[in-house]
């Protein structure tokens, strides 16, 4: 600031001397000439002190004595442009601009990830991005229609970045939590602490699909003289049996003709079911990470015994063979 009133006064000065000279030809000529060398000069040190005096105010904290945690979950998706907005309105940062222009500079626009954070209204702007990079707290873990448990298992342990040895651990737990829950366990998207428990992650995915059903489809299955175990393992199957909604209606239909009429339902994914738990074994010690549940049946799989072969039996599978949404 003290650089630009010298300046300015310099100006001022050379400003006067002109005035002094009688030669209104000279007069005019110096005039020009020093409007010329002298504005464009002046007009960038002026825009450069007012973009620093802004930019010092933007970047810092909102409040420096107040370190009151906030949580602010930024979802999945969601633009660099939006999160600024957010912050913003919710005075973690003084100007969203200044925080778009700070990650589009620094390269970090696609860095933040989507998360559960606690934050303060006393970082700046460089220490606020810092926080946004090392990861939120809590991550969003999603978990598509149809996966088996072991599945449920593995994307848990990838989505929180869990290493090796904590993988093999949160899966054989899950495994010992998740038993007799298959076709239980919701999907959908939950956020989950780094550290959470296989305990945790099981309860949340099996208490979610009690808030999901109703009592319409349960009186809808007991209509059709199926209770709601068999309904959920029904759906199981035409879970895995269908690539979009649209056809599983029509699936759906399909297999409850067969039921009616005493059929076998002849399912290939109640095969797949079967034989993944022959192919993947979960051993003490060790877990089949990257297994591939559900690969395609032979003919030779249609023969086999079990009472998952709906080939060769009638009626359901005593469970469910997936997770169904």
């Amino acid at each position: 600031m003290k650089k630009l009133l010298a300046v300015v006064g310099g100006f001022l000065s050379m400003m006067q001397l002109t005035k002094s000279i009688d030669v209104p030809f000279l007069k005019k000529f110096n005039l020009t000439l020093m409007k010329r060398a002298i504005f464009p000069p002046l007009f960038i040190i002026l825009v450069s002190v007012l973009i620093f005096l802004w930019w010092s105010n933007a970047s810092g904290p909102v409040d420096k004595d107040n370190e009151d945690l906030q949580g602010f979950v930024i979802p999945k998706g969601q633009s660099a442009e939006k999160i600024a907005s957010r912050l913003e309105e919710k005075r973690l940062v003084k100007s969203n601009l200044a925080f778009r222009l700070y990650v589009q500079v620094t390269g970090r626009t696609k860095s933040i990830q989507a998360g559960d954070y606690l934050l303060s209204q006393n970082l700046g702007l460089a220490q606020m991005v810092d926080v946004l990079l090392r990861g939120p707290r809590e991550l969003w873990v999603t978990y598509p229609e149809g996966l088996r448990r072991e599945e449920l298992a593995e994307r848990t342990t990838k989505s929180l970045g869990m290493d090796q040895a904590t993988s093999l651990e949160f899966a054989k737990e899950f495994m010992k939590e998740s038993e007799g829950k298959e076709g239980f366990l919701f999907p959908d998207t939950y956020l989950f602490p780094r550290d959470v428990t296989a305990r945790v992650v099981v309860d949340k995915l099996r208490s979610t699909i009690g808030a999901k059903v109703t009592s319409k489809m349960i009186s809808d299955g007991n209509t059709r003289g199926l209770g709601f175990g068999e309904v959920v393992t029904l759906a199981s199957i035409v879970e895995r049996e269908t690539l979009t909604g649209a056809e599983r209606p029509i699936v759906a239909g399909i297999l409850l003709k067969r039921l009616d009429a005493g059929w076998p339902l002849q399912t290939d994914a109640t095969l797949q079911y079967l034989v993944g738990n022959q192919r993947c074994v979960v051993k003490t010690g060790s877990f089949p990470f990257g297994c591939d549940w559900w690969k395609v049946p032979t003919a030779a799989d249609k023969e086999r015994r079990s009472s998952y072969n709906t080939y060769t039996n009638t009626g359901l599978p005593p469970l469910p063979i997936a997770n169904p949404g």
